[in-house]
Protein backbone atom coordinates (compact mmCIF):
# COMPACT_ATOMS: atom_id res chain seq x y z
CA UNK A 1 0.00 0.00 0.00
CA UNK A 2 1.37 3.39 -0.95
CA UNK A 3 1.70 6.34 1.37
CA UNK A 4 -1.32 8.53 0.89
CA UNK A 5 0.10 11.93 1.83
CA UNK A 6 3.02 13.13 -0.34
CA UNK A 7 5.51 15.58 1.10
CA UNK A 8 4.75 19.24 0.54
CA UNK A 9 7.50 21.80 1.06
CA UNK A 10 4.91 24.38 2.00
CA UNK A 11 4.29 22.53 5.26
CA UNK A 12 6.34 24.00 8.05
CA UNK A 13 6.96 20.81 10.00
CA UNK A 14 8.83 18.24 7.94
CA UNK A 15 9.71 16.42 11.17
CA UNK A 16 6.09 15.59 12.00
CA UNK A 17 5.38 14.57 8.40
CA UNK A 18 8.37 12.23 8.37
CA UNK A 19 7.42 10.59 11.68
CA UNK A 20 3.76 10.24 10.66
CA UNK A 21 4.82 8.44 7.49
CA UNK A 22 7.22 6.25 9.45
CA UNK A 23 4.49 5.31 11.95
CA UNK A 24 2.08 4.43 9.13
CA UNK A 25 4.62 2.27 7.34
CA UNK A 26 5.72 0.49 10.50
CA UNK A 27 2.05 -0.21 11.33
CA UNK A 28 1.39 -1.60 7.84
CA UNK A 29 4.64 -3.55 7.57
CA UNK A 30 5.99 -4.38 11.04
CA UNK A 31 8.75 -6.63 9.66
CA UNK A 32 10.21 -3.91 7.36
CA UNK A 33 13.66 -2.57 8.28
CA UNK A 34 14.32 1.09 9.10
CA UNK A 35 16.39 1.61 5.94
CA UNK A 36 13.55 0.32 3.76
CA UNK A 37 11.06 2.54 5.57
CA UNK A 38 13.35 5.55 5.08
CA UNK A 39 13.75 4.79 1.38
CA UNK A 40 9.97 4.52 0.89
CA UNK A 41 9.49 7.82 2.70
CA UNK A 42 12.15 9.48 0.51
CA UNK A 43 10.29 8.35 -2.60
CA UNK A 44 7.30 10.37 -1.43
CA UNK A 45 9.44 13.52 -1.17
CA UNK A 46 9.53 13.73 -4.93
CA UNK A 47 12.02 14.66 -7.66
CA UNK A 48 14.67 17.18 -6.69
CA UNK A 49 14.33 16.91 -2.92
CA UNK A 50 14.61 13.11 -3.02
CA UNK A 51 17.68 13.30 -5.27
CA UNK A 52 19.49 15.85 -3.10
CA UNK A 53 18.81 13.95 0.13
CA UNK A 54 20.07 10.70 -1.42
CA UNK A 55 23.21 12.46 -2.68
CA UNK A 56 23.98 13.92 0.74
CA UNK A 57 23.31 10.67 2.63
CA UNK A 58 25.38 8.24 0.55
CA UNK A 59 25.31 5.29 2.91
CA UNK A 60 22.11 4.12 4.62
CA UNK A 61 21.56 6.59 7.45
CA UNK A 62 19.35 6.80 10.46
CA UNK A 63 16.01 8.56 10.46
CA UNK A 64 17.48 11.55 12.28
CA UNK A 65 20.13 12.05 9.59
CA UNK A 66 17.49 12.03 6.87
CA UNK A 67 15.33 14.51 8.77
CA UNK A 68 18.30 16.82 9.44
CA UNK A 69 19.30 16.77 5.78
CA UNK A 70 15.71 17.39 4.67
CA UNK A 71 15.29 20.40 6.94
CA UNK A 72 18.71 21.76 5.97
CA UNK A 73 17.93 21.49 2.26
CA UNK A 74 14.51 23.08 2.65
CA UNK A 75 15.87 26.05 4.62
CA UNK A 76 18.92 26.62 2.41
CA UNK A 77 17.37 26.23 -1.02
CA UNK A 78 13.93 27.57 -0.12
CA UNK A 79 12.27 24.77 -2.08
CA UNK A 80 8.56 25.37 -2.41
CA UNK A 81 8.62 28.99 -1.27
CA UNK A 82 6.51 31.26 -3.41
CA UNK A 83 6.81 34.99 -3.71
CA UNK A 84 3.84 36.85 -2.32
CA UNK A 85 3.30 40.38 -3.50
CA UNK A 86 2.21 42.93 -0.97
CA UNK A 87 -0.66 44.96 -2.44
CA UNK A 88 -0.01 48.68 -2.44
CA UNK A 89 -2.88 50.36 -0.66
CA UNK A 90 -2.19 53.99 -1.44
CA UNK A 91 -1.27 53.67 -5.09
CA UNK A 92 -2.72 56.62 -6.97
CA UNK A 93 -2.86 56.40 -10.74
CA UNK A 94 -3.69 59.59 -12.54
CA UNK A 95 -5.25 58.91 -15.87
CA UNK A 96 -5.11 61.60 -18.49
CA UNK A 97 -8.01 61.54 -20.95
CA UNK A 98 -7.10 60.32 -24.42
CA UNK A 99 -8.15 63.57 -26.06
CA UNK A 100 -5.62 65.54 -24.04
CA UNK A 101 -2.84 63.15 -25.02
CA UNK A 102 -3.53 63.71 -28.70
CA UNK A 103 -3.58 67.47 -28.28
CA UNK A 104 -0.15 67.49 -26.62
CA UNK A 105 1.61 65.67 -29.47
CA UNK A 106 3.20 67.93 -32.09
CA UNK A 107 2.10 67.53 -35.68
CA UNK A 108 4.59 65.52 -37.72
CA UNK A 109 5.63 67.33 -40.87
CA UNK A 110 8.35 67.33 -43.49
CA UNK A 111 11.50 69.26 -42.52
CA UNK A 112 12.24 70.17 -46.14
CA UNK A 113 8.89 71.51 -47.39
CA UNK A 114 6.97 71.77 -44.09
CA UNK A 115 4.05 69.74 -45.41
CA UNK A 116 2.16 67.52 -42.99
CA UNK A 117 1.34 64.91 -45.63
CA UNK A 118 4.76 63.19 -45.57
CA UNK A 119 8.16 63.19 -43.84
CA UNK A 120 11.60 64.38 -44.98
CA UNK A 121 12.89 60.94 -45.93
CA UNK A 122 10.14 60.58 -48.55
CA UNK A 123 10.05 64.21 -49.74
CA UNK A 124 10.39 64.76 -53.51
CA UNK A 125 10.79 68.54 -53.42
CA UNK A 126 14.07 70.44 -53.42
CA UNK A 127 15.66 71.40 -50.10
CA UNK A 128 14.83 74.87 -48.72
CA UNK A 129 17.58 76.86 -47.03
CA UNK A 130 16.76 79.92 -44.91
CA UNK A 131 13.09 79.75 -45.93
CA UNK A 132 13.11 80.93 -49.46
CA UNK A 133 16.45 80.20 -51.05
CA UNK A 134 16.28 77.03 -53.10
CA UNK A 135 19.47 75.19 -53.98
CA UNK A 136 19.75 74.80 -57.70
CA UNK A 137 21.29 71.59 -58.93
CA UNK A 138 22.60 73.19 -62.13
CA UNK A 139 24.67 75.95 -60.44
CA UNK A 140 27.81 73.85 -60.18
CA UNK A 141 29.93 75.73 -62.83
Amino acid sequence: MLLKIPFSTQKKLSLTWFFNQKDRLSALHPDMSDTMINMKILRKCGGKLEHVIKCRCVKPCSTEDYINEMEDIITRTRIGKTCTKIPMQSKIISKVPKEDRKAEKPVLKCQKCESSSHLANTCTKKTKINKGQVIEEAQCT
